[in-house]
């Protein structure tokens, strides 16, 4: 099974360590460059006050963006993994550096994906 040709553009995002509000301000931002499975009325919620959440989402990077994708405003510092095909983390990351301060704190390769860890905070 070749899973790069099945979802080469599809690029899987996981954010943490952050509040709400940066988790939905980052998920409002790539939802205007790409299509996701994020709502605009998929509002990020805290489900537990000391246990630390995570929010996901996945987004089509096959084309470029489809809009202008200016730098966003954080309060605080987000976390943020991404894993997908490389093409397609490649061109998501350029989306991100559009977008924010991006500052790399790992990456991990496999034979047909590419896993990213950064930290985004405001430009």
């Amino acid at each position: 099974m070749d899973t790069e040709r099945e979802h080469p553009e599809s690029v899987s995002l996981e954010l943490s360590g952050c509040s709400k509000e940066d988790a939905r301000t980052v998920f409002d931002a790539l939802c205007a460059c790409y299509a996701s499975d994020r709502c605009a009325d998929d509002v990020p919620r805290e489900f537990h006050e000391v246990r630390p959440t995570v929010w996901l989402g996945t987004f089509e990077v096959a084309e470029s963006p489809r809009a202008e994708c200016a730098p966003t405003h954080l309060d605080a510092s987000v976390t943020a993994d991404a894993q997908g095909g490389y093409r397609a983390i490649d061109h998501f990351r350029m989306t991100l550096d559009s977008l924010f301060t991006v500052q790399d704190l790992a990456t991990a390769s496999g034979d047909q994906e590419r896993e990213l860890h950064v930290r985004l905070e405001s430009r």
